[in-house]
């Protein structure tokens, strides 16, 4: 598909704040209501947006920390990646899963608390999941939103 710049326009606006209607984004890019809105729809239609979401605030809740950590499983043959995937999708405090290539097979993103939590979350769930062996935490310092190549 191929975007002009009004679409980029869009695609931005968007990124920032999902819930902007189809009026204000025509108000904010010179285009009436019922344009605006067909953009959206074939924007929607061609695949390139892919939903709305709720970004939820995790420090708000409680959950002050955030890690990286990067998993290499000791034994692919004997566990599947499945039986990983599955595994890990069951423990509430990780947000992400990333299959990678690199030094890492899986790269989680993990709330917690604080670090003792985290820990905790470490050693109870993390290290009992199936085939586990190497990995490595990084903890999250600060986070910028960019927008990418729209």
């Amino acid at each position: 598909m191929t975007l002009d710049e009004v679409d980029r326009a869009f695609l931005r606006t968007l990124v920032a704040d999902a819930t902007v209607s189809a009026g204000e984004l025509g108000r904010r890019h010179g285009l009436s209501q019922p344009a605006a809105w067909r953009r959206v729809k074939r924007l929607q239609d061609a695949g390139v947006l892919a939903g709305r979401r709720i970004e939820i605030d995790h420090e708000a809740l409680g959950f002050g920390v955030t890690v990286f950590l990067g998993i290499k499983l000791a034994t692919k043959g004997r566990v599947s990646l499945e039986d990983f995937e599955r595994a890990v999708a069951a423990i509430p405090e990780v947000q992400l899963v990333h299959h990678v290539l690199g030094l890492y097979d899986y790269r989680l993103r993990i709330v917690a608390r604080d670090l003792a939590d985290f820990e905790r979350i470490l050693r109870r769930r993390i290290m009992t999941l199936p085939g586990v062996g190497e990995f490595e935490a990084n903890v999250l310092l600060s986070e910028e939103r960019l927008l990418g190549p729209v």
